[in-house]
């Protein structure tokens, strides 16, 4: 399949899916009405060309009446024209709207299902997928509409205008190599002529275009990610001192958008030379080839201004690809973003696990000749079978960097490299508590909740949980919003996902360092407290401190391998220290 039938396939499955969705009647419903008032537009247009001639007529032979008359005719055609107009882009916008919703839900829940979000990042296989949902969709859904609605309204206009300048502008007799030749409809030929070599012209200076925008937006992304990322990280930046180092980056980012900014506007001026000499010489150029014939007395001043009028309609119908070059090539580069974003969500919807996953009704967790490898395939865990009983806590330690956490990613079903089966109990629930949790910008009540709704629990839950997990001092901001991964230091967001796990209630909790940031002591009362609130629960936990020991009945040890992958092996409890 050739480069041309691809694009014309990855545009069309961009396009297609709003058109046969559950919006579809609306939809069309809307488009018929905004092409509907497109081609009211040109047919007031065609009276407008009908008026020229009557006016001026009237006006060159001084007829009082009649130019009157005609006046209010303008008036009554210029009135329905705006009106118009004002509800095609009323309508427009609104279908663009509707279309934008539509297909942002959509990339939405395609992004985030199967932790697609998550694969995509650790792959680095796309550049700013926020970008690319946020701003790529709006430009495809206000680009396609304006350009498909101008192709067709210069389609329309083009055939309503053709005819009419053929019959007006009559022949043209001229002698080449003692030949008369008749050329019949001349304007129209001129017309057709002007308008393919500006459109070559424009194509052959602007064609740079679609690149340099596409690199534009993913320059643009990259430097607002920077300022984003300063402001997740300022406590951090602010300690190291880092404003230089962080000054150096962003200045790298953003010289990457002037150097590329430049680029854009040197073909920019050449592109708006040749748009502007093309447009500016289409005002006289009717003039100039229909004066012979006003001057010779076959046509009036009337019929002289409708063929200005009836040609420069034609030419402009013609000149689409002229007027429309820097939005298309926008829209083009667009589109290769977003085909860019769905080839890589569906990759990674498609791609092979290695591990399976098992649904069960015995065991909360078994481990089958599970064997761990990093994307690219290099071996990290050697082939384990472990079993983990109703109620049991598990310890799981070893030298940093052995794949206990990756472990965990894949028991939680978003690692799937590597090989052998995990099954998991489907009657019981399920609860991560990574070494640093995510805590959404809102209201402490909605942080503590999460990923569960707010209103699932009582006040006097959620400050009971807060005093027990050490947190009293919060109890006041219940329902303050702010960005609470800042305000919190990460001992107090590390007592919150403790607080979290209390208000689920899991059958079975896993722990990743999730008591990294908390002095002996709170370690002890984090949990002492999982302990006495959730006596039922299997435990798993990753940790370094041997101090958590005496909470678990059995170890899962890691041990290095030099020459290959880490070991994973079974051993009592207490641990040595």
């Amino acid at each position: 399949m050739n480069t041309s039938t691809t694009q014309k396939r990855a545009v069309w499955q961009l396009i297609k899916p709003f058109w046969v969705s559950e919006e579809k009647w609306r939809a069309w419903a809307m488009l018929i009405a905004i092409v509907g008032l497109s081609l009211g537009l040109v047919y007031i247009s065609v009276l407008i060309n009908q008026w020229n001639q009557v006016f001026y007529d009237a006006l060159q032979n001084k007829n009082y009446p009649v130019f009157k008359a005609q006046l209010w005719r303008f008036t009554y055609l210029a009135l329905a024209f705006i009106v118009l107009a004002v509800y095609k882009i009323y309508l427009t916008q609104g279908l663009q709207m509707r279309w934008r919703r539509w297909m942002t839900e959509k990339f939405m829940g395609k992004w985030l299902a199967h932790q697609a979000y998550y694969h995509t990042e650790q792959q680095q296989i796309i550049d700013n997928p926020d970008q690319r949902i946020s701003d790529d969709l709006n430009v495809l859904t206000q680009y396609t509409l304006s350009l498909s609605l101008g192709l067709l309204s210069s389609l329309v206009t083009l055939c309503s205008f053709i005819t009419i300048l053929w019959h007006i502008s009559g022949p043209m007799t001229f002698v080449i190599a003692q030949h008369t030749i008749t050329l019949p409809g001349y304007m129209v030929w001129f017309a057709l002529l002007y308008a393919a070599l500006g459109s070559l012209l424009i194509w052959w200076v602007g064609k740079p275009l679609v690149m340099l925008g596409f690199n534009q937006e993913r320059y643009e992304a990259n430097f607002r990610f920077g300022l984003i990322r300063i402001r997740e990280n300022n406590d951090a930046i602010a300690l190291y001192h880092g404003e230089p180092r962080e000054k150096q980056q962003l200045s790298n980012r953003f010289e990457a958008i002037r150097s590329n900014w430049w680029s854009i506007m040197r073909i920019t001026r050449r592109l708006n030379i040749a748009s502007n000499f093309y447009g500016q010489f289409a005002i006289v150029f009717p003039l100039l080839v229909a004066a012979p014939r006003y001057f010779s007395g076959a046509i009036q001043m009337g019929g002289l201004m409708q063929i200005s009028s009836a040609f420069g309609q034609v030419q402009g119908s013609l000149s689409w690809f002229i007027d429309a070059f820097s939005n298309l090539a926008t829209w083009k580069a667009c589109v290769n973003r977003l085909a860019g974003f769905n080839a890589a969500v569906d990759e990674v919807h498609n791609q092979p696990r290695g591990i399976s996953l098992k649904q069960e009704d015995h065991s909360p967790l078994t481990l089958c000749e599970v064997g761990l490898t990093l994307p690219d395939g290099q071996p990290l865990l050697s082939a384990a079978t472990m079993t983990l009983q109703r109620g049991e806590r598990v310890l799981v330690v070893g030298p940093s960097g052995c794949g206990k956490s990756t472990l965990l990613r894949a028991i939680a079903g978003i690692w799937p490299y590597g090989s052998g089966e995990i099954g998991q109990d489907k009657h019981l629930t399920t609860l991560f508590l990574p070494q640093r949790s995510y805590i959404p910008i809102g209201t402490l009540r909605e942080a503590l909740s999460y990923p569960h709704q707010d209103k699932d629990y009582s006040d006097e839950q959620l400050l009971k949980v807060l005093e027990n997990c050490r947190l009293k001092h919060l109890q006041r901001w219940l329902d303050t919003s702010a960005n609470w991964s800042h305000r919190l230091s990460p001992g107090e967001q590390q007592r919150l996902a403790f607080a979290r796990a209390i208000l689920t209630r899991p059958d079975v909790l896993f722990l990743d360092e999730a008591t990294s940031a908390l002095d002996d002591e709170t370690e002890q009362l984090m949990y002492c407290l999982l302990v006495d609130e959730l006596p039922g629960v299997t435990l798993v936990s990753v940790a370094h401190r041997n101090s958590v020991a005496k909470y678990h009945q059995t170890c899962w040890r890691f041990s290095r391998n030099e020459n290959g992958p880490a070991q994973m092996a079974l051993s009592p409890l207490p641990m040595p220290s």
